[in-house]
């Protein structure tokens, strides 16, 4: 089975764009995210936690004309330190998503309370040529 370092590497795909979101409620990241979204591209957002109602982040085709020109795929990951749960889950869930890199990734995190280490992690190996960190997106 290829990796997705061994995947890119053998395609010699661009980093993609990744921003890492905090703030201190859902809501407020995931409204953030919808701000910064570009029309065109294929999105994907990764968001720890569950919503607190009302999620900026719910699209629906079927509600008439749609502004993007691909729907973003949107995933949420169980609430926890991404940083000190040994990464597992992120680490799961970024495999699959760069199987089929998106246009541009986004991360929301719960907590900010590693935020440093966790960039640097996604920094490291394989990640690091997989993602092209940009500036934190504060809510």
């Amino acid at each position: 089975m290829t990796s997705p370092a061994g995947a890119a590497a053998a395609h010699h795909r661009p980093p993609v764009p990744t921003w890492l979101v905090t703030g201190p409620r859902a809501g407020a990241r995931e409204a953030a995210i919808a701000a910064h979204l570009p029309k065109e591209g294929a999105s994907v957002i990764i968001l720890e936690g569950l919503s607190d109602g009302g999620s900026a982040l719910s699209f629906d085709p079927a509600d008439g004309p749609f502004p993007y020109e691909i729907v973003p795929q949107v995933l949420r990951i169980a609430p926890g330190c991404l940083h000190c749960s040994g990464n597992l889950i992120l680490r799961v869930t970024l495999n699959r998503v760069l199987r089929r890199p998106p246009a541009q990734l986004y991360l929301s995190l719960a907590s900010a309370e590693h935020l440093e280490q966790l960039r640097s992690w996604l920094s490291e190996a394989p990640y690091g040529a997989l993602l092209d960190l940009q500036d934190d997106i504060a809510a």
